[in-house]
């Protein structure tokens, strides 16, 4: 007979589970934890890493997990949906572990999120990660949510009723986003005056571009990642494209605005949180991890830092780390309160929580608004 030992928890990210009796028998909780720390998105892993070794540094400062310190093994794959199942049937059948926080990117923890359903381990945005088992949870908002956030305020805010959209055809998150918006978009009336697409890895968009401005249209959706999101906009520019750019949280990285500098100014994206909110718990937030990396945490960070805690707590409430115990604990989460905001499984143990639009001006991201689910 299999023990049920793990869960796993996506965070833009999602919570995934395996077999076995991992961190039980030892003075440890051992969690696993995968994503990109290289590759062409490695900003992504990085910082999702970051957030998690914050909230298990002040976990273990407040006396661990059930009395037991906790302690994560980490796999990087690479930003490759391959290697990320590849990084999970490690960390489940090799390490033990009895939880999974992972992935950022949406290929990726659909690649992984069935070996950690397979193994009873609790573990993107893409609504196809939860769907592979009833171990896998998330605590991001999913790309339904997105795509309608950023449909309304492109129309509403905006007063945009023409848009073009620029996909990238290799990203499950991409085609995702941009049917959401579409639907959403074309439901209140709006129009798709022209739909391009690239794939990841692209740097030459002039052709695409150039197809999109001759369609007139009043805004552009560009829902990537963003390695391509800054040559867009740059690209963009250059063509004498001047109507408001929109994405999704795959814009947020330090490293779109070395990629796509001034030409981002009248860019806006749908986000997780900001870090110009007041809150007490953000601020703190904030001024932690500043202390302890010497940077500003982005909203993978962030989530990161939420995954683990809603995890922990999971833990904590169910009295145990047996993965189907923890499931129990997980899927009953209601108004936790996280850094992305409060949080509360769903049905389909998806979270319900707010999103903020955020714009690029000047190099910074400047708050717009939070819309609620």
């Amino acid at each position: 007979m299999k023990i049920k030992r793990f869960v796993a928890l996506s965070t833009s990210i999602a919570l995934l589970g395996s077999f076995g009796c991992g961190g039980t028998a030892s003075q440890d909780i051992t969690v696993g934890e995968y994503g990109s720390l290289t590759g062409d998105k490695a900003t992504f892993g990085i910082m999702t890493k970051k957030g998690i070794e914050l909230a298990v540094e002040e976990v273990n400062a407040a006396g661990g997990v059930l009395g037991k310190k906790v302690r994560v093994i980490v796999e990087d794959d690479q930003g490759k949906p391959e290697e990320a199942a590849n990084a999970v049937q490690k960390l489940v059948n090799q390490d033990r572990v009895v939880a999974v926080l992972g992935e950022v990117a949406s290929s990726n923890s659909i690649a992984a999120a069935p070996v950690c359903q397979q193994g009873k381990v609790p573990s993107s945005t893409n609504p196809t990660v939860t769907e592979k088992g009833d171990f896998i949870f998330r605590v991001c908002f999913i790309d339904p949510f997105q795509g309608v956030v950023m449909s309304k305020f492109a129309r509403e805010t905006l007063k945009a009723d023409e848009v073009a959209i620029l996909t990238d055809v290799k990203s499950d998150y991409s085609i995702g986003l941009a049917k959401f918006f579409k639907e959403d978009f074309t439901s209140h009336g709006g129009k798709i005056v022209a739909e391009k697409s690239y794939a990841a890895g692209d740097n030459d968009f002039q052709a695409q571009l150039t197809s999109i401005r001759d369609s007139k249209p009043k805004a552009i959706f560009v829902p990537g990642y963003y390695t391509e999101a800054g040559l867009i906009a740059k690209q963009a520019r250059g063509l004498n494209i001047s109507v408001p750019l929109l994405g999704g949280d795959g814009w947020d990285s330090a490293k779109l605005f070395e990629i796509g500098g001034a030409a981002l100014n009248n860019t806006y994206f749908s986000n997780h949180y900001s870090v110009d909110d007041p809150s007490p718990e953000i601020q703190k937030f904030v001024g932690d991890f500043k202390k302890k990396f010497n940077q500003v945490p982005d909203a993978l960070a962030a989530l990161g830092y939420d995954a683990a805690r809603v995890l922990f707590d999971a833990q904590k409430r169910a009295g145990s780390v047996d993965g189907t115990k923890v499931r129990d604990a997980l899927a009953v989460t209601k108004d936790f309160a996280g850094v992305t905001g409060k949080i509360t499984i769903d049905a389909h143990r998806n979270p319900v929580k707010s999103a903020v639009v955020l714009e690029v001006k000047d190099g910074k991201l400047v708050y717009v608004s939070t819309v609620a689910p």
